[in-house]
């Protein structure tokens, strides 16, 4: 059996079969010792019995006001181990931290509008689309012009300290924003 435990800085050494991924963004290893040291209680891995990787979760406590909020950053489990509900452990532990102890009003995520899968995993959790976000994700050196664009659905799950839901909107899709626009 697998335990969900928190994400070490040594894990940094083995989790590359999780990141090999065409959906995973990966980072710097400062990017990740960051978020390591701000927020550990919102970053958390799935080890398997054998210790190898099976997949993490990366977050952080944003926003000011009625905008404080959890925010994944990455969520991500390597092909090999991907629909046997780790993702939603690991939802499931950011969205408690983020509640209970950052008292956030929503959490929210970015997620490319081409990931239909996990697009329809975080539906089934409870996200909505807030917004599309035009070209939010690029990559140099790839498409016409130089760059490969993509956009992203801004998804939003209300929290307990949201009753009235005002960090959701049910038109999401049709509210369309640029990159710059989004901090």
């Amino acid at each position: 059996m697998s335990v969900l435990r928190p994400f070490r800085a040594t894990d940094l050494f083995k989790f590359n079969n999780i990141n090999l991924d065409i959906w995973t963004e990966t980072y710097g290893i400062s990017f990740y010792l960051n978020y390591l040291s701000r927020w550990p209680d919102l970053c958390c891995v799935q080890e398997a019995p054998s210790g190898r990787l099976m997949g993490y979760v990366l977050g952080k406590a944003e926003g000011s006001g009625l905008e404080w909020h959890g925010h994944v950053t990455a969520l991500s489990v390597a092909p090999e181990y991907r629909r046997l509900s780790l993702g939603r452990k690991m939802m499931g532990l950011l969205e408690f931290v983020s509640d209970e102890v950052y008292k956030g009003f929503f959490v929210d995520l970015y997620v490319r509008c081409a990931n239909k899968v996990a697009i329809k995993m975080y539906e089934g959790l409870g996200y909505s689309v807030y917004r599309r976000v035009r070209e939010y994700y690029g990559s140099l050196g790839l498409g016409p012009g130089g760059r490969d664009e993509e956009d992203a659905f801004d998804m939003r799950k209300p929290l307990s300290r949201d009753p009235q839901r005002r960090s959701v909107r049910a038109n999401g899709r049709d509210i369309v924003v640029s990159a710059n626009e989004v901090s």
